[in-house]
């Protein structure tokens, strides 16, 4: 699965066609970056490789005063085709992505158990900081989130808070005398 074309051919299929750079913005404004692996400067090289896929268009190009060209892309019928592919497939993926800690875990039998909880206690500190953003983003995007945009912040936020609280599992675990 692709974010970035799954990024990419939404944009386009929602707001018609756009060139490289509103696409980018929008990415900006959206802060796919933090929500959706979407890096807005990998961009500018999917929309090449997704043109030569046939999923996206050149539908014209367009200058703006002493600006370069822009090329303007539009989504093909087979771009619309995967859209719906890549939608559907992640919708109904119900698998677990593993989590590294999980292995780095099983390999600390060297590691002190003081050394361990410490290494956990940052790891704990850096999820709630990572939760208060989220939090405060939340609250500051409220007043612009429509449709179904709120639920993929409390996502985030779940997935955060149920970490939290597993964290906690383990130092307890920690705790314990071995």
């Amino acid at each position: 699965m692709s974010a970035t074309r799954l990024f990419i051919l939404g944009a386009l299929a929602r707001g018609g066609p756009m060139h490289g750079h509103q696409i980018r913005r929008a990415a900006q404004e959206d802060r796919t970056e933090l929500w959706a692996d979407v890096k807005p400067g990998s961009l500018y090289g999917a929309l090449h490789r997704m043109a030569t896929d046939g999923v996206i268009e050149a539908v014209r190009t367009e200058r703006d005063g002493n600006l370069p060209e822009r090329t303007v892309y539009g989504v093909t019928d087979a771009g619309r085709a995967e859209l719906a592919k890549l939608r559907l497939g992640i919708l109904t993926d119900a698998r677990l992505r593993p989590d590294p800690i999980d292995l780095a875990l099983v390999f600390t039998d060297d590691l002190p158990r003081e050394e361990l909880r410490a290494l956990v206690e940052t790891r704990r500190a850096a999820v709630d900081t990572t939760l208060s953003g989220w939090l405060e983003l939340r609250e500051q995007a409220a007043p612009y989130l429509t449709g179904l945009e709120p639920l993929g912040f409390d996502h985030t936020i779940m997935r955060l808070e149920t970490e939290l609280a597993w964290l906690d599992r383990l130092l307890d675990e920690l705790g314990r005398e071995p």
